[in-house]
Parts: C-alpha cells; sequence; structure tokens
C-alpha cells in the first residue's frame, strides 16, 4: 500500500482511483461496508482501491485538552486498510489551513484535480470541509459537473445483545471498551482491538517476581477499562503468536501514575526492548487493585494466568474466529451492493 502525506506527490499509476472518504478509526464492520463497497467498485472498473483520511483526527485538533479517544492510531489504522487490500492511503496532514477549506475546494483541488478520482464512496454521516458544510448532497452535486460519480453507505446496523437496529459506531466502540467488553468490542469492530507500540524499559520489577513484562505506553489512544486482560502479542520480524496476560493501568501496588500496559508472553524468552509488538486484547479477567505486598500479587498473577489461558483456549476466542478484514472476504460475504448511487 502507498501512503501519501500530500497529493503532490501521487504516483501516476495511482491517479484515477475509487475512493472512500471518511475517518475510519477503528475501522469496524461499518466502516468496513465503506471501503469494501469502493474495492469492489474498483476491481469492477480495473482501477486502485484509495482511501482518503486526515491525521490528526479533526477531534484532535479542535478539542486537544480531551481525553484519548482514538481506537486505532495511524500506524495501526494504516496496517488494517493494508490487510484489508487498500492500494493507496491518503492521509491528509489536518491543520489550520485544511480546516478552513471550503467544501467545494476540497472537492476541486484535492480530489479531482490532484488525486483524479473516478468515483467516491461515502458513509451517510460523513461531513467535510470548513464547518462539516460538505455532505453527499454536496458531492453528488459537484460529482455531475466534475466527472465523478458517487455511491452512499446508509447506517450499518446489528442485533445484538437485544439491540436490534443498533448503527456500528466508533462511539459505541469506546463505549463498550471503557466498560471491559473486549470480546464485545471485538465482534462490533470485526477484528481484534490492538495496542501497538515499541517496548519501553521499565522497571524491570516483573522479572525479580517470575513474570518479566513488555512495557508500552499509552498516549493518543483510546482508556479502556483498567485491568488485567487476555491477549495475544505479535512481535515485529516473528512469526509466532504468543498468548499472554496483560495489566493495563497505573499500578497501584507500586504507587504508580503513569498509565502503562504491560504484557506478560507465555512460553516466551528473549529481550523485547525497542521491538514494535502489537497486543491483541481477547478478554477482560478482572479490575486493577491494589495488593498487600509482593506475595499476593505473585499469587494473583498466577491466578491471572490460568485464567488468561481458559479465556485464550475457547474456540469462540480463537485468532482466525476474527481474521483481519480482508476484501475478498468482504466480496465473499456481501454478493449485492450495499452502497446506493447519487
Amino acid at each position: 500500500m502507498e501512503i501519501l502525506r500530500h497529493p503532490l506527490s501521487l504516483p501516476p499509476s495511482l491517479r484515477g482511483s475509487v475512493a472512500a472518504l471518511g475517518n475510519f478509526d477503528g475501522f469496524h464492520r461499518g466502516h468496513q461496508v465503506v471501503v469494501g463497497e469502493a474495492g469492489r467498485l474498483a476491481r469492477d472498473m480495473g482501477v486502485p482501491l484509495a482511501v482518503v483520511t486526515t491525521e490528526p483526527h479533526p477531534r484532535s485538533f479542535f478539542r486537544p485538552n480531551d481525553p484519548p479517544f482514538r481506537l486505532t492510531p495511524f500506524r495501526e489504522r494504516a496496517w488494517l486498510l493494508e490487510q484489508f487490500g487498500v492500494d493507496l492511503l491518503v492521509s491528509l496532514p489536518f491543520d489550520a489551513t485544511l480546516s478552513h477549506f471550503p467544501p467545494q475546494q476540497f472537492v476541486t483541488e484535492i480530489l479531482c484535480e490532484k488525486l483524479g478520482v473516478l468515483h467516491l464512496l461515502a458513509g451517510y454521516d460523513y461531513r467535510f470541509g470548513a464547518k462539516r458544510a460538505g455532505g453527499s448532497d454536496l458531492l453528488a452535486w459537484m460529482g455531475k459537473m466534475e466527472g465523478f460519480g458517487l455511491s452512499v453507505v446508509e447506517p450499518v446496523t446489528f442485533g445484538i445483545e437485544g439491540a436490534a437496529g443498533q448503527i456500528y459506531s466508533s462511539s459505541l466502540v469506546r463505549d463498550t471498551l471503557r466498560e471491559g467488553r473486549a470480546r464485545r468490542a471485538a465482534s462490533l469492530l470485526g477484528h481484534w482491538w490492538t495496542l501497538s507500540g515499541h517496548v519501553l524499559e521499565g522497571d524491570k520489577r516483573g522479572r525479580t517476581i517470575g513474570f518479566p513484562t513488555a512495557n508500552l505506553a499509552l498516549e493518543d489512544v483510546l482508556h479502556p477499562k483498567f485491568g488485567v486482560y487476555a491477549v495475544r502479542v505479535t512481535v515485529e520480524g516473528d512469526d509466532a503468536i504468543y498468548g499472554g496476560v496483560a495489566n493495563l493501568g497505573c499500578r497501584p501496588t507500586f504507587d504508580k501514575s503513569d498509565i502503562t500496559l504491560e504484557s506478560f508472553l507465555f512460553d516466551f524468552e528473549g529481550d523485547l526492548y525497542g521491538r514494535h509488538i502489537r497486543v491483541e486484547f481477547v478478554g477482560f479477567v478482572r479490575a486493577e487493585q491494589k495488593f498487600s505486598g509482593i506475595e499476593a500479587l505473585k499469587a494473583q498473577i498466577a491466578q491471572d494466568c490460568q485464567t488468561a489461558r481458559t479465556l485464550l483456549a475457547d474456540p469462540e476466542n480463537a485468532r482466525d474466529h476474527l481474521p483481519p478484514p480482508r476484501l475478498d472476504r468482504y466480496l465473499a460475504d456481501h454478493p449485492v451492493a450495499l452502497a446506493k448511487p447519487r
């Protein structure tokens, strides 16, 4: 997948694409319909599949003091889109200049002149341009003038746990993770929710009690419910997948205040410092708590490990039960187009 921060550097071979528009934070099942329908058209037309988005998220630009809310920071979102089969990711820098772009100018200068789009896909609630003034009606009108097509995906809904007709949304996934419901969040996403980053050097206390951990700092990413989770960990450059148990929180037993993800990998030996890892959240084990001493903590970790192994052994939690979403699989599951031409 080609990643462009500025469309002026677009290779000629990627000009003239079918492009999906949106932020796609989390790349949940609703997002997959938008990009999947763009992929259907791109294959039919024999042209590249593109995604046009912004970085940072506009909410981060306009409300910089809000608590972290991102489900998929740039690197993770790019990984998911590449796995899906996207050929081109255009990630426009969202700054003061872009925030003041009139929607018509965004269409003519970026989508038409620089990218040469042939057809656009957008969700029913997609908004763009200064003061969010642009939407599907404007895109349809400008498409007739500029010569590109437009298809719109209506709300993608589901019925689960008595919530028939509920719409897939990033906000719903965030609320679910804040409740610690990692498995339900994965069902909403259509893939395992993941935190990733380079392993940091910590206090190295875990190795002294028999549970060495790989530590990640949580920065501009959602903080789910603090506690212990059953996880799966992949290490960059390593084909193996490691089950494990992870604590996410402030480590109150040691009077810490910084928020850290500490993962103990089952059956792993070696040094992970500085290496990039992906931690998939599979199931919630227990809430974070403060222990009276090291021995009580060690006993609880041993119990947590057993609980995590049981969760990871459940066929419903198998990694292949929710593999990374891919275009071929999407098209097989949705033989009839879900987007409506406008």
